[in-house]
């Protein structure tokens, strides 16, 4: 017997399949939809990947494969105007801006008038500017947060009085500013990220910081107002993160959350307790790198 004939032949393994195309195929509508390669960095972490998994695909970290996944999505033939969206950011900044200098500018003016009605004007319009950032990705309004907010507003206001509502009203612009700052930072932040790890760590300081700088804010629009600091921050503060987490929530997963605590202020004295629990959310779920994914926003 010869020595071919004594050594068993195996056979060759096949290679094995494209693991990214398969992935591919799976989000084939996140790739499709995405401006840029973060954009489906975040929405593989909200499917669930992270950096540990991503090896599975060959790659060091999910902004990695996302890369791979961006280049290898085919594009359509027209190319984007590059002119097109750089003229409509600046108008609807300065709308934006706008709206959310109305409820101070109006809570202020009755309540320097001597209007009877002043407390609900000013509910109304806090509630209001909470509507118009609200607005998730998905395009729907959370009515039932936004109720809850009017009613916890509204109770607070009435057993503290009107100033209450104005104080809030006041620092709607504060918190408008101090949102908008934030979502600019972490978005570059996310840009400069390589891990998801590594963009949770940079993400963290900029959330506590936009949330300490509000609450210097608020308070500081209670005492304009003549508002009790004790009620009045912990509720503004609330609100501050139910804007924050409806506007980067994604698909709405943060409404029975920010429901729940805002149900729970309608007790009296536990606005603060609320704020706390929410905040805790609100550290965990803005530092994961979905909850910055860029939106599409069609509204002027």
């Amino acid at each position: 017997m010869s020595v071919e004939e004594a050594v068993p032949v195996t056979p060759r393994r096949r290679p094995a399949g494209d693991p990214v195309k398969a992935l591919l195929h799976r989000h084939r509508a996140l790739c499709e939809r995405a401006v840029d390669p973060l954009e489906i960095a975040a929405g593989l972490e909200a499917h669930g990947l992270t950096d540990r998994t991503a090896a599975r695909f060959r790659h060091r970290d999910v902004f990695s494969l996302a890369e791979e996944l961006y280049a290898r999505t085919p594009s359509g033939d027209a190319p984007p105007d590059p002119g097109g969206p750089a003229r409509t950011v600046a108008p609807r900044a300065l709308r934006r801006l706008g709206y959310a200098l109305l409820p101070g500018a109006l809570a202020l003016g009755v309540s320097a008038a001597g209007v009877a009605w002043a407390g609900p004007v000013a509910v109304a319009a806090v509630v209001a500017a909470l509507v118009w950032p609200g607005r998730t990705a998905g395009g729907r309004f959370p009515g039932l947060a936004h109720l809850l907010a009017g009613l916890a507003v509204g109770w607070a206001a009435y057993r503290h009085g009107a100033g209450l509502a104005v104080g809030l009203a006041v620092a709607v612009l504060p918190g408008y500013l101090a949102a908008a700052g934030y979502a600019a930072r972490a978005r570059r932040r996310l840009a400069g990220s390589r891990a998801l790890e590594e963009f949770a760590a940079g993400a963290r300081p900029l959330f506590l910081g936009a949330v300490t700088l509000f609450t210097a804010a608020a308070a500081g629009a209670a005492a304009l107002a003549g508002a009790p600091l004790a009620e009045a921050v912990p509720l503004a503060v609330l609100l501050f993160l139910t804007r924050l987490l409806l506007s980067h929530g994604a698909r709405g997963a943060h409404r029975r959350p920010v429901a729940a605590a805002l149900a729970l202020a309608l007790i009296p004295a536990a606005a603060a307790v609320a704020a706390a629990g929410l905040l805790v959310l609100a550290f965990l779920a803005l530092s994961r790198a979905s909850a910055h994914a860029p939106v599409r926003d069609d509204r002027p």
